[in-house]
């Protein structure tokens, strides 16, 4: 089984080069994830990483409330990546129960989720930016076994887009961004 705190720790530094290869002028710019812009995109990755410690320490999204909902900077990606890294690798973090918008889950499922977000939506930004994106094949490969049980939930859930078709003998990575609806 995938070690699920340290593919989510390599993701977070993955998405981090490529956030810090983000221009300013930029920010406006679409993304393969329709709902966003590169701005709105990065937000979104930042707010999700700054949610992760308090949900792993107990609190309700009730109890979090609004403390979250604002715009970030570039500048606060490295201290959100670094909350939620601490928060996901702490003694017995995987067990512990996380109240999240679809039930109270493992702490393990909820990982699971943030490693898919933060790596497919670093491949959002990179297309989106100009930068290299290919994915590290080792995330790849951990990515397919989180998604694979959960790829009609994750389709459902309007999360990442309907599954694109590639031929048979595409490579891992296409397919991986195929069935969560990206066109490599």
């Amino acid at each position: 089984m995938t070690d699920l705190p340290d593919v989510h720790r390599r993701a977070l530094a993955a998405t981090g080069l490529i956030v810090a290869g983000i221009k300013p002028d930029q920010l406006d710019a679409p993304t393969p994830c329709e709902d966003y812009d590169v701005g709105g995109l990065l937000n979104h990755l930042i707010s999700g990483n700054f949610w992760v410690a308090p949900l792993v320490e107990g609190k309700t999204i009730a109890e979090v409330g609004d403390t979250l909902d604002r715009d970030f900077s570039i500048e606060e990606y490295d201290r959100s990546a670094e909350e939620a890294n601490a928060a996901f690798s702490g003694p017995g973090a995987m067990q512990k129960p996380v109240a999240v918008s679809y039930g109270p889950v493992p702490a393990e499922v909820y990982a699971g989720h943030r490693f898919i977000d933060v790596l497919i939506h670093g491949w959002d930004l990179a297309k989106a930016t100009g930068q290299d994106t290919t994915l590290d094949p080792e995330l790849v490969v951990a990515c397919r076994e989180v998604v694979a049980p959960q790829a009609d939930l994750l389709e459902g859930s309007g999360m990442f887009g309907t599954e694109v078709e590639v031929p048979p003998d595409a490579d891992p990575q296409t397919k991986l961004l195929a069935t969560l609806g990206r066109r490599a």
